[in-house]
Parts: structure tokens; sequence; C-alpha cells
């Protein structure tokens, strides 16, 4: 039988944001079989560099690794929406120089998690819910920068890809700004047993939503 590893931020540890109800792990254990097993090692606030420590505590019987991480990296550099820039060119380059350093980690967490030999599918990041139009905008956009280097890097090692920016669609998705509810998780898990029954097959990408 699998046994389901979650791996990352509160993506998948979300249970301080759902006041009770049930959070992504306990969800993802109520859809897999009979059987089967799921241990979260996600962490809130837990960044690309944070995964390695989460991979020490990896359970022997572990089956499949599913990582989602990279929205706290971004806003690590969420002051660079606000800084003043003299062209386009120079927001873009500013821009282009983060998502290079973005994506070096990203590789170096994905090769550490690939090392193990074991299914693995990797998570985009979905977009947030600022009330703020304007910010929203924004958001949305530099976005594109960290997603386009986790679509690539899993299309360059022939893994799975559960699309959260297609999953967490509705302002009901959400807690806050940027925490899944439960009615969130619930979505999350629905992909997640989903990819897990029928997205390790192909040893090629499908995009799971």
């Amino acid at each position: 039988m699998s046994h389901v590893v979650l791996l990352g931020d509160s993506i998948f540890d979300n249970a301080a944001y759902v006041a009770g109800a049930p959070d992504v792990i306990r969800q993802v254990r109520q859809r897999l079989p009979d059987g089967s097993r799921a241990t979260l090692l996600a962490v809130d606030g837990g960044t690309t560099r944070d995964v390695r420590a989460q991979l020490r505590l990896l359970p022997p019987d572990a089956t499949h690794l599913i990582v989602s991480v990279g929205g706290n990296d971004a806003l690590g550099h969420s002051e660079f929406l606000g800084a003043p820039a003299r062209s386009t060119a120079e927001a873009l380059m500013g821009l282009a120089e983060i998502g290079d350093g973005f994506e070096r980690g990203y590789l170096a967490m994905l090769d550490g998690v690939l090392a193990h030999g074991l299914p693995t599918a990797i998570c985009t990041v979905y977009y947030p819910r600022f009330p703020e139009a304007p910010l929203q905008r924004v958001a949305v956009a530099a976005l594109t920068v960290f997603n386009d280097c986790i679509i690539r890097a899993a299309f360059a090692h022939g893994i799975p890809l559960i699309d959260l920016r297609l999953i967490c669609t509705e302002a009901s998705d959400y807690a806050n700004a940027i925490e899944p509810s439960a009615l969130g998780g619930e979505k999350i898990s629905r992909a997640i047993a989903e990819l897990v029954e029928h997205g390790f097959s192909g040893g090629r990408t499908e995009v799971f939503i």
C-alpha cells in the first residue's frame, strides 16, 4: 500500500488556518485507499532550503513524495514589488535575477528529493487573494517567474505536476490571502489522491488540476 509524504510549506501544513476543520493531511488520508498512509513533513513557513531538513525525517516505508514549496521564497522578495525602477527593463532585469536565484535553489532542492528514488510530484505556487486589486495583479505577474521555474523542472525531470493555480480558484478556497481553507484543502487533497492513483505510471509529466 501507498505511504504518501507531503513536503514543503503551509499549502500542506494548513491546520493553523482552518479553525478545527479538516486540514490537508487529514483530507488526503481520508481519500487514499484503505491501508494507505500519509505523513505530513511540510512545515508552515517552509522554503526550498527547508525541504532538506524535512527529508531527514522521511519514513523508511515512504512510497510517494509530493512537494509544494516556493510561495515563501516569493514572499521573501515582496519588497521588490514596491521598489522604484528607472525603466521597465530595469524592473524586468531585477525580476529575472530573482528568478535565476530561485531556480538554482529549487533545482538543488528537487535533486535532493529525487535522490531518494521515489515517485515524486511537484506543485505550482497558487495565486494569492490580496484584497487590493493593484497588488493582486502585480503579485500574479511576478509569480509567473517562479512558476515558470517549477513547470520547467517538472518537464525536465518527467515528473507529474499539480497546478494549484487551476485548483484553488475561488475566494472560499482561501483562509486568508495566502493560506488554503478547508475547502481549498479538499480540492488539493483530491488532486493528490488522483495523482497517487493514476499519475505515476507513465514516466512522463502530466498536469493534475
